[in-house]
């Protein structure tokens, strides 16, 4: 069973009602969407799109019973309630789609919701592997579709504000740029649902899809999926596709050419695999981008600081400030501060802009598969204890069998992508 067999009653249901150019004119025009994974983030996603006025929310899909109740509740009852996504795939009734599934499913949700007709935001990181993100690339641009990239970030006006002032020279030439993630949650982390046993509830056989069969943890579900190298890729995949995004379009490249990963999973002892200390350096022709997480001591908890030679830059969410250097006792350049605004109506946003209008969003599926591929390889290089060479044209690791191995994932039958 293939993923045309899966799902080939969708495209006919869904191509000829899909979100158009010529049906989406003005402001006030109706878009009605679906949601797929009510969890956590999910819900924030949805609670910022219901308060777009031309929002309209048709049914809320999630395996797991007490969070797709949660995300029909923000509807106050006007969307349907929906266990398998493909019934909301079938549906001629959804223009978009909002996937906030555990990493594993975004490929083949987001590829079928393609297939299907329908515009997509779905969360980052976009994929669990480099292969189904240019899998991905291919099904949005083979069918016409937007799909946006969930990296708030690229939509912050002072994020662009701050990428345009190192871009033209503004602190000078930059050659560093330093990025991280420091929290403490020694000794570990516990489940944060079903923590008795697994509810009645709770689909576990369709929540792993196409992940590999295990028994039941409730550690390894909900939140705690992230820690797990089935379903994601740790802090790197977590943060890391935040911040390593802006580093990426700081340095104006598509891809690093080399990657050197050290760490691992040393001090916490709650059952997870990726590593809660890590530190990976990637090269971009003449600028070094450097990747530091910590599980274990926070220090300071999140940083891109970007050098240059007449000043540095920290950018975070709240906002941007220039430090000059001084030589001599003179400041090189005037100290700047820029405060930030709210992220993720400014994200909601540019994806309904670009419904209407079919460009691209500023975290266009392209942008996010790159970003995904950059922290894939820093896992990839931290597992196997090694650095890599990136060929980016033909997104393989020069000369090594092994590593090109990990760019893809298998599938559990009988779920397929090609």
């Amino acid at each position: 069973m293939n993923r045309r067999d899966l799902f080939r009653t969708t495209f006919a249901a869904g191509a000829a009602t899909a979100l158009s150019a010529t049906r989406v004119q003005g402001a006030n025009d109706r878009i009605r969407f679906g949601l797929i994974g009510s969890g956590g983030r999910g819900r924030e996603d949805w609670t910022t799109f219901l308060k777009q006025p031309e929002v309209d929310p048709v049914a809320v899909c999630d395996v797991y019973g007490p969070f797709r109740e949660k995300g029909i509740a923000l509807t106050e009852g006007r969307a349907r309630g929906l266990k398998d996504f493909r019934r909301l795939l079938d549906r001629n009734d959804i223009d978009a789609l909002i996937v906030a599934t555990p990493d594993h499913w975004h490929a083949l949700i987001t590829i079928a919701a393609c297939e299907a007709g329908k515009d997509v935001y779905c969360e980052k990181p976009l994929s669990l592997a480099v292969a189904e993100g240019r899998q991905m690339v291919q099904a949005a641009r083979k069918h016409n579709r937007v799909v946006q990239t969930g990296s708030q970030q690229r939509s912050g006006a002072h994020y662009a504000q701050a990428v345009k002032l190192i871009q033209d020279g503004g602190i000078g030439q930059v050659h560093r740029i330093s990025a991280g993630f420091q929290r403490n949650i020694y000794p570990g982390l516990k489940p944060t649902e079903m923590a008795a046993g697994i509810s009645p509830e709770f689909d576990y056989d369709m929540w792993l899809g196409p992940a590999p069969k295990r028994p039941f943890d409730p550690f390894r579900c909900i939140y705690n999926f992230r820690w797990f190298w089935d379903y994601s890729g740790g802090q790197m995949t977590n943060w890391g596709a935040h911040h390593l995004d802006i580093a990426r379009w700081i340095a104006g490249m598509e891809a690093p050419t080399e990657v050197a990963g050290f760490g691992g999973r040393y001090a916490l002892t709650d059952g997870g695999e990726t590593p809660d200390v890590q530190q990976v350096t990637y090269r971009f022709g003449k600028v070094v981008v450097t990747w530091t997480a910590s599980e274990v001591a926070e220090g300071k908890p999140f940083t891109l600081d970007v050098f240059g030679t007449k000043g540095m830059l920290t950018l975070l969410r709240g906002g941007f400030q220039v430090f000059p250097e001084v030589k001599a006792k003179q400041p090189l350049m005037e100290p700047l501060q820029v405060k930030g605004a709210d992220l993720n109506v400014q994200h909601a946003r540019n994806f309904l802009d670009c419904l209407k209008t079919r460009q691209k969003p500023s975290a266009d599926v392209e942008e996010g598969h790159r970003t995904a591929t950059m922290c894939h390889l820093g896992n990839i290089s931290t597992r196997l204890g090694r650095s890599l060479n990136w060929d980016a044209a033909k997104e393989q690791v020069i000369g090594d069998s092994e590593a090109n191995q990990m760019l893809a994932r298998p599938y559990r039958s009988p779920w397929r992508l090609t």
